[in-house]
């Protein structure tokens, strides 16, 4: 399974449950998470998005932990199983 097959499931299930996920892309901050999610409860959560058994590069873990010191977190999904578990969660 490819990570592009991992966020269409994501983007998939998000909106069924009425949220919005957009593809976060921020010139000059390479790194950052893949998706903001939006969900209909007034939760906002950031999503990286990896190929089954794959972990973030260097670059991006620098930016999770810039973004923990926010008090942000940076969910990391490498599955169909995972996306499901998340929104699991955060619902």
């Amino acid at each position: 399974m490819r990570e592009k097959d991992i966020e269409t499931h994501l983007r998939n299930e998000i909106k069924k449950i009425g949220g919005k996920a957009y593809k976060w892309e921020s010139p000059g901050n390479a790194g950052v998470p893949d998706r903001i999610i939006f969900l209909p409860n007034g939760q906002v959560h950031l999503v990286e998005l990896k190929a089954p058994g794959k972990k973030p590069t260097a670059l991006q873990l620098a930016q999770h932990r810039k973004l923990a010191l926010l008090g942000q977190q940076v969910y990391v999904l490498d599955s169909k199983e995972a996306v499901n578990g998340f929104i699991q969660d955060v619902m």
